[in-house]
């Protein structure tokens, strides 16, 4: 018989493997600027931002399978939504919820592995001020934030970005204010004790904005370091 104490403790063993296995995720940072929203990393081999539907992108850290199965769950919720019901009708909150579901059901479940993921969801608006920002931790538990977004794998880095992201003059074009954003990143994750170039040693920058205008049909555009 499992008794309560059992269950709290079995849940702070996986939530303590689950934090050790995140450690190691390069944090990717959420701007709403002025033509849009901007997501930015820095990745070595497989890609970590993604389009969801329409207005609304994905990036997560953690385990590459759980990463993939987060976002094509999302797509196909987000699809299926936009298909039965309208396209309106795929919002940034219901997909959060959604995915939050089974994430939280698996954490609970000792029978089940947890997913080793932390999510961040976007969605771009008409304004800078309407912009949403959903972070989903592995525990199934989303925040909503506005303005900047981080998520990230060690506490101090989370804190050295989200501290220093509100510096940024975020009525800049995404262009103008994408070295800047890099410059934070990699002083986040560089030890005091190290240099810039060996703690971004075989990664390159991937940056995404969802554009605010709806002149063109596909709001999603990968900046480049020279942009």
């Amino acid at each position: 018989m499992i008794t309560p104490y059992d269950w709290q403790e079995g849940i702070g063993n996986r939530a303590q493997y689950i934090e050790g296995k995140l450690e190691a995720g390069s944090p990717v940072v959420g701007l709403s600027v002025a033509d849009g929203v901007l997501l930015v990393t820095y990745r070595r081999q497989s890609r970590k931002l993604f389009e969801v539907y329409d207005r609304i992108a994905f990036a997560a850290i953690g385990q590459q399978s759980d990463v993939e199965a987060i976002r094509i769950a999302a797509v196909d919720f987000a699809s299926r939504e936009g298909y039965q019901r309208s396209e309106q009708d795929v919002t940034i909150q219901r997909i959060a919820s959604a995915v939050s579901t089974p994430i939280k059901r698996a954490f609970g479940d000792f029978s089940s592995a947890p997913f080793v993921v932390r999510s961040l969801f976007a969605e771009v608006n008409q304004t800078a001020d309407a912009d949403l920002f959903y972070t989903v931790d592995y525990t199934g538990d989303y925040a909503v934030t506005r303005g900047t977004a981080v998520i990230a794998g060690e506490e101090a880095v989370y804190a050295a970005l989200a501290g220093r992201l509100g510096e940024l003059d975020r009525t800049k074009n995404a262009a103008d204010l994408l070295d800047g954003v890099l410059d934070l990143w990699q002083a986040a994750i560089t030890p005091e004790d190290g240099s810039r170039e060996e703690a971004i040693e075989g990664m390159r920058p991937e940056a995404l904005l969802i554009e605010r205008s709806d002149v063109r049909v596909d709001r999603f555009r990968t900046l480049t370091p020279e942009e």
